[in-house]
């Protein structure tokens, strides 16, 4: 298995997206292989600097980067040999199963829609993101790929979100529910309340609407929203953790009863706080594209970049992409049935 990373890519890059190269290798499978894609002059004094195995990990030369500020229209017409493109050719040749960028989203999401092209019943790729609950693991998609959607593309975002769940996250027929600004039936807005029609006609485990405080309790496996809201809440929730942090902290600075407590309670913070960190999640895969994308976090470190190889590699294993394909099919009927009411 032959993963392509883009090197350049991620305010902490390169050096972050090199020692998370190499500290992947060290926790995955032999199988896997890393392509690292960016400008030979800059990465290989990294490479030689950590000592980087030769076996497993080999460098693809693209002399241009998407900065973290450019359009995505930028990147598509002007930065033919950018790093994330290369990435994406690769992928698109076979040389590559799968590609990962902590760089400009935008531009990582566009050109893999150009590059790779969309998979059959979908309308636009979605992401997915995965966050912490209290009964486990909750998949929240779209979080930022489409601000504007339609009905149908909710209800397509339903039927992705819930392939990935089983087969990445191992949920067993998750159940989906529809963000919303109120559990019963009819609250939200028309696009809203049309998708909760065509999610109720799907197949899909769909319960009904959920709120904002649902998400974190974990009795519903799939949140579906737009992307505007979507990114808002993991915006939200990055904000909380970052918030948790420092007032516990602050406590435990105040006051030597404050320094005792936090001494009493520091294994447990520890516990929290890594349930609450981005970079045990990886980052977050663009489902719907005819490929294997994920797309890291911006600030991604070392860790969070192993992280995003290892679920990269366990998204290949389970062959998401050909059972959404599948399963989009098995729904083609319903699907074209919902469009001609849109």
């Amino acid at each position: 298995m032959r993963i392509a990373l883009d090197g350049m890519g991620g305010d902490k890059a390169p050096e972050a997206v090199v020692k998370g190269a190499l500290r992947a290798l060290g926790e995955t499978p032999s199988d896997v292989e890393l392509i690292l894609v960016g400008q030979p002059q800059v990465l290989e004094p990294l490479l030689e600097r950590e000592g980087a195995p030769s076996d497993r990990l080999r460098l693809h030369p693209a002399t241009q980067v998407v900065a973290m500020d450019a359009s995505p229209g930028h990147a598509l017409r002007r930065l033919p040999d950018s790093s994330i493109r290369v990435c994406y050719n690769l992928h698109k040749s076979g040389e590559a199963d799968a590609v990962i960028s902590a760089g400009n989203s935008g531009a990582t999401m566009a050109l893999g829609v150009v590059v790779m092209g969309r998979l059959a019943e979908v309308d636009r790729p979605a992401l997915a993101s995965v966050f912490p609950a209290l009964k486990g693991p909750t998949l929240l998609i779209d979080v930022g790929a489409n601000v504007d959607c339609t009905p149908l593309m909710l209800m397509q975002f339903g039927y992705m979100g819930s392939v990935y769940a089983e087969k990445v996250m191992g949920l067993t027929h998750p159940k989906v529910g529809l963000l919303s600004i109120g559990e019963e039936p009819g609250k939200g807005n028309t696009a809203v309340k049309q998708a909760a029609d065509h999610l109720n006609s799907s197949g899909l485990n769909f319960i009904g609407n959920v709120e904002g405080r649902d998400m974190f309790v974990g009795d519903t496996q799939v949140i579906v929203c737009d992307g505007f809201v979507g990114n808002v809440c993991i915006k939200l929730v990055e904000g909380f953790a970052d918030t948790f942090e420092y007032f516990f902290r602050e406590y435990m600075s105040h006051s030597i009863k404050g320094r005792l407590g936090g001494l009493l309670l520091r294994e447990q913070f520890r516990d929290v706080a890594s349930r609450l960190d981005y970079s045990n999640y990886g980052g977050a895969p663009l489902l719907g594209i005819n490929g294997v994308g994920l797309i890291a976090h911006g600030a991604s470190s070392p860790k969070a970049i192993a992280t995003a190889v290892r679920v990269t590699a366990d998204t290949v294993r389970a062959e998401v992409t050909r059972h959404l394909a599948e399963g989009l099919e098995q729904y083609r009927g319903r699907l074209l049935g919902e469009a001609a009411l849109d």
